[in-house]
């Protein structure tokens, strides 16, 4: 780390003839609001690359060091790795430009000095029309006809209201009684330098420092699946910083050549956008795990964020991996956040995790990934099966080699939630994982189904909220956020819910089918049948929980014909594969024939069905809840009764 030491700069009195706009090949650019258009489309720049921008159009054609760009971007004694954060300062002008280092067309490199700014700068008088594209706007113009070359009293005049304009505004922010702490972040997408074959690894650092900095218990940190939403967006930090509700970000690079990685990373205040620290980290791939938790503890260093005596430890224990088992995992990882999880989803993800484990049986976190593909077909048979109980081995086996792993502790409270139905070590997993890292979502999610399902109705809505101020943009969360208001009767709460699952996954049919269940409730049933049936479109008629839903609404809007036709295609479809008998019991209990409808719930609990578990409280089986057999089959699976 070191300092920008200041540069003398000379500043003229004479402003008058600046000019506020300036324009260079298609481009303008707007010095009072700091804004950088192309055809007049807005192009996303930061802070400091428009800064580096400014110096150089102001000192175009004009060597411009990178001492003098030191001083522009970072105050006197701010420490920072000033190499790195000017190089990726200068890289990310470019891409905003189209530019190239090699054959560059406006900002030339000058080996051991600096930059120059080649291209013509005009300026614009605000009374101009915008620019219009044309056939020569991208033309190139030596250096000695540009406008600045022309003006120098006017250059040196621009430069000095520039400079000028930068210290005061950095002076005020100084002065000011305290800048706003960051105490959330986002790690935003890590770039990749190392060409499209190298995404999953790129990806795969981005989740890992996520995840890292989650394990931080006094910041908040929005999960990956959230932020990776912003991959190769144009949308401007104080627009994410707004949408995710975050003070700032973490924002870098990652470049692979063959077993060297090195991580350039960044920290960057939302609002005011302001740079705050930045570092490299190089590493061979077996002690990445030593770089992404080295880059935690420096980024909450930067932040002044105090760590923990447990937190320190926990981001030190990094267990060095092989190579190929690190690979196939990350590999693992990206095919399972782009599957749907529908029947056969894991079965990719799951070779890779296979792979991790035989290259490198000591590591745990392939055994915590292969427990969650493992439980998710598991619980969409019946109970007690193998996928279950491999599951299970599975995450004990992970929390063999990574005690300290929540989400080995997540994956193994669900086990004992869906599979065994014991409560009591499922809420001690849970909870578990959630003192390891407070930031994980999914833990948060978890324990409000157990909340649910123990009657805990206040802690429920709690914990989900939770969930969703942590991953607003991942379409499971909202799926168990819309499960706790629906089942309290908060409906148009959980409208807003089912609306944002149909945003998040429009080819899902989920969003259109718990959309549909609330209309049910708010005794729109028109409304609800279009929902139920747009989502049987989107699944081809194949889905049983779609099929029961539908047939459910039908019946209660009265076209019960098609209800019992809808039944009598689900009772047959059960003879020849798995479908959950608490469905069928739900046409039934629309059709208003009770003791079908308790057979089919004792068949439910017989195979330990997993929607049992929210019998209590799901009002579709309202009209059940006053026989004695209700009561009777709450006591049997476990559940607590009302004022228990």
């Amino acid at each position: 780390m070191l300092s920008c030491q200041p540069v003398a700069a000379e500043f003229s009195t004479d402003t008058s003839a600046q000019p506020r706009k300036a324009r260079f090949g298609a481009f303008e650019v707007d010095l009072r609001n700091g804004e950088l258009r192309k055809h007049g489309i807005r192009i996303r720049l930061q802070v400091q690359p428009f800064q580096v921008l400014e110096v150089l159009i102001g000192n175009a054609g004009e060597i411009v060091t990178r001492e003098q760009l030191c001083t522009k971007l970072w105050p006197e004694n701010t420490f920072v790795d000033f190499d790195t954060g000017l190089n990726t300062a200068i890289k990310r002008l470019r891409e905003a430009l189209g530019d190239s280092a090699d054959n560059p067309f406006y900002i030339e490199t000058v080996p051991r000095k600096g930059y120059r700014f080649i291209a013509a700068v005009e300026a614009i008088e605000e009374n101009l029309p915008p620019l219009v594209a044309s056939p020569v706007s991208e033309s190139v113009v030596p250096p000695k006809k540009s406008w600045i070359r022309r003006n120098r009293y006017r250059a040196t005049a621009l430069v000095a209201f520039l400079l000028l304009s930068i210290g005061v505004k950095l002076l005020w922010q100084e002065r000011r009684p305290s800048s706003s702490p960051i105490r959330s972040i986002a790690v935003l997408p890590l770039e990749n330098l190392s060409g499209p074959t190298q995404d999953y690894f790129v990806d795969g650092m981005t989740d890992a420092l996520t995840t890292d900095l989650g394990k931080i218990g006094r910041l908040r940190v929005v999960s990956r699946t959230s932020s990776m939403r912003y991959k190769g967006t144009t949308e401007s930090l104080q627009e994410i910083a707004k949408e995710l509700d975050v003070d700032g970000f973490v924002e870098g690079s990652v470049e692979r050549d063959g077993d060297r990685v090195r991580i350039t990373t960044s920290l960057v205040q939302a609002e005011p956008e302001k740079h705050i620290w930045a570092n490299t980290f190089e590493s061979n791939v077996e002690n990445i795990l030593d770089i992404q938790d080295g880059a935690s503890r420096a980024i909450a260093h930067a932040i002044q964020v105090e760590l923990s005596p447990e937190e320190k430890v926990r981001l030190a224990n990094a267990h060095p991996v092989n190579r190929q088992a690190y690979d196939a995992y990350l590999q693992g990882r990206f095919f399972a956040d782009r599957s749907l999880g529908g029947p056969g989803s894991g079965e990719k993800p799951a070779e890779y995790f296979e792979l991790a484990v035989r290259d490198d049986p000591g590591w745990s976190l392939p055994y915590s990934e292969l427990a969650a593909i493992k439980l998710t077909e598991g619980v969409n048979l019946a109970i007690p099966n193998a996928s279950c109980t491999a599951a299970k081995s599975d995450a004990l086996e992970a929390l063999k080699r990574g005690p300290d792993s929540a989400e080995a502790h997540t994956v193994l409270a669900d086990i004992f939630f869906f599979c065994e139905w014991n409560w009591t070590d499922a809420e001690k997993e849970v909870e578990r994982a959630i003192d390891l890292n407070p930031n994980f979502a999914q833990a948060h999610s978890s324990l409000g189904r157990y909340l649910l399902a123990m009657g805990r109705s206040g802690e429920m809505l709690k914990e989900t909220s939770r969930a969703v101020e942590l991953d607003p943009l991942a379409f499971r969360i909202r799926w168990d956020r819309w499960l706790s208001l629906y089942t309290v009767g908060r409906y148009d709460e959980a409208l807003e819910q089912c609306r944002k699952i149909k945003e998040l996954k429009p080819e899902l049919s989920l969003g259109y089918l718990y959309c549909g269940d609330v209309y049910v409730q708010k005794r729109n049933l028109a409304e609800a049948v279009r929902e139920e049936e747009k989502a049987l479109n989107i699944e081809a008629g194949k889905n049983p929980r779609t099929i029961a839903h539908l047939g459910y609404a039908y019946a209660l809007s009265g076209r019960k014909g098609e209800a019992q036709k809808l039944l009598a295609g689900l009772i047959t479809l059960s003879k020849s594969r798995h479908v959950h008998p608490d469905l069928i019991a739900l046409i039934y209990a629309g059709l208003g024939q009770k003791d079908a409808a308790f057979e089919w719930l004792g068949k439910a609990y017989q195979v330990r069905g997993r929607d049992l578990l929210e019998l209590r409280y799901d009002p579709q089986f309202a009209s059940l809840r006053t026989d004695p057999r209700f009561a009777d089959l709450t006591r049997r699976i476990g559940l607590p009764l009302p004022g228990n």
